[in-house]
């Protein structure tokens, strides 16, 4: 991955996202199966001093959309995606700055492009673990669709 995909694909989401830019949104890695994401823990701390529930789910969604936008990118294919259905468990509070870690197998990013490529849609399950130890984890089915 190039720094400039990074770069690019953070300032999609601050512009057209603006709640991440006041969240503190910001890809620390990327590559073709992997994203990870981060904001401090001040704009997002809850009334207990850890992260807010809300903002983890919302960076965690974030980190998910940005992984299957940068596959689709990479791919050279120009496609609407969405979220059609994620669910959150949240297992130990996050005490410091929001992580959320997301990735894919090469087979599954093989069958969500070529399905993407060949069908015009795709649908792919990814899982975000959030904090450490995993405090929190998202699963996320994505839905993209050939414009």
């Amino acid at each position: 991955m190039s720094d400039s995909s990074a770069t690019q694909l953070q300032a999609l989401i601050n512009r057209t996202i603006p709640l991440s830019a006041a969240m503190g949104y910001r890809i620390s890695t990327l590559d073709a199966r992997s994203i990870t994401v981060e904001a401090p823990l001040a704009p997002n701390i809850n009334i207990h001093g850890t992260g807010f529930a809300g903002s983890q789910y919302a960076l965690g969604i974030l980190a998910a959309w940005g992984l299957c936008a940068h596959m689709i990118a990479q791919a050279g294919l120009d496609a609407e995606l969405v979220v059609v259905e994620a669910n959150i468990r949240y297992r130990l509070p996050v005490t410091g700055d929001i992580v959320c870690h997301c990735a894919v197998t090469e087979a599954a990013r093989r069958t969500f492009i070529g399905a993407l490529t060949g069908k015009g849609r795709s649908r792919l399950t990814l899982r975000v673990e959030i904090g450490a130890n995993a405090a929190a984890v998202i699963d996320a089915t994505m839905h993209a669709r050939l414009r």
